[in-house]
């Protein structure tokens, strides 16, 4: 529901009213009773953001962030000892072939009769 703009043309009051759209205007100043009251024309509602983050990811607690380091930490120093060098190969690697490569048929050189 928006908020709209009221003044008052008798007495100069201006307030705010938050009230659903398909409500009718209203007509009567609260300060001055008089039916002087008109709705103004303003710029637009501005998107409001509430609460610690727009995504619940955005900004993790103090706990999470120690706790994710704790783990990274520990990961990275144990994984970096069983890593080989990729310059390094054995024998019994072979380069991977190109996925569009297609070997040739073999040939049968048996007939059938």
């Amino acid at each position: 529901m928006p908020t709209y703009d009221y003044e008052c043309d008798a007495c100069g009051h201006r307030f705010e009213l938050f009230q659903s759209i398909s409500a009718d205007p209203e007509r009567k100043c609260p300060a001055c009773k008089k039916l002087k009251l008109r709705r103004l024309i303003g710029t637009g509602a501005a998107v409001v953001f509430k609460g610690s983050g727009f995504y619940q990811t955005d900004y993790r607690s103090d706990s999470y962030k120690k706790s994710a380091a704790a783990d990274s930490g520990s990961s990275s120093s144990g994984s970096s000892s069983t890593e080989k060098p990729s310059s390094e190969k054995t024998p019994s690697e072979k380069p991977a072939s190109k996925s569009s490569e297609v070997p040739a048929p073999k040939k049968n050189s048996k007939k059938k009769d």
